[in-house]
């Protein structure tokens, strides 16, 4: 089933967070496109400051070869980038695995991005690809992509849904299980302190929105 997540990065690891140096109250949304081999992303709007010369806003970055103002009106700017292909960065991996790029808003704060996959594997695999990139994401909400969310999946967070799929899918729950936290905890890049709690509130979450109201412990 489709799913779409939701993600982010720190402002400082992705190539236009440089803007955030001189500009820290502006944003920055990226012009959604369908991924392609040869294009990628090519516009980004930066909203809210009035500068003579932003593109000199943008220091130079790795991931940056040229950017160029398209137009402007009052304190909004179009711009078109040219990445740097040899960048090992988000927007890469996310053209290489072919996943669609929904939304990207930059803060001084973060880097939010919202991806849409297949299904739930093709956004593990991004993860995966990511960690092994060395790529400092953090996945805040992941959901199927159906008309109604469902009870269960409303009362779980971005980070619980992904330990139990994952603690599910390498067989953590069999009567033998078949991986220990501290393998999950590797695979996830967290403590295995972290993901005992992940999932201890997970579990919390599916079984007060699934079980029936329970009457007084006393009787």
């Amino acid at each position: 089933m489709a799913t779409e997540a939701t993600f982010t990065v720190p402002s400082d690891e992705f190539p236009l967070g440089t803007v955030f140096n001189q500009f820290p109250d502006v944003t920055v949304t990226l012009e959604r496109i369908v991924p392609s081999q040869t294009v990628v992303v090519p516009y980004f709007w930066v909203r809210g400051t009035a500068v003579d010369d932003i593109e000199g806003a943008f220091a130079n970055h790795t991931g940056v070869n040229e950017i160029h103002l398209v137009d402007s009106v009052e304190d909004e700017y179009l711009l078109r980038v040219e990445w740097a292909r040899e960048y090992s960065g988000v927007l890469n991996v996310l053209t290489e695995m072919e996943i669609p790029l929904i939304e990207a808003v930059g803060t001084n704060q973060q880097w939010t991005f919202e991806v849409r996959g297949d299904d739930r594997s093709d956004i593990a695999d991004f993860q995966r690809a990511c960690r092994e990139a060395d790529i400092p994401i953090t996945l805040t909400k992941l959901h199927a992509l159906t008309p109604v969310e469902t009870e269960t999946e409303a009362a779980l967070t971005g980070t619980q849904q992904e330990t139990l799929v994952l603690a599910y899918n390498r067989g953590y729950f069999e009567s033998t299980r078949q991986v220990t936290m501290e393998e999950l905890g590797d695979e996830l890049g967290i403590t295995q302190q972290a993901v005992a709690s992940r999932l201890r509130r997970g579990i919390k979450h599916i079984l007060g929105s699934t079980l029936p109201e329970t009457e007084d412990s006393n009787q």
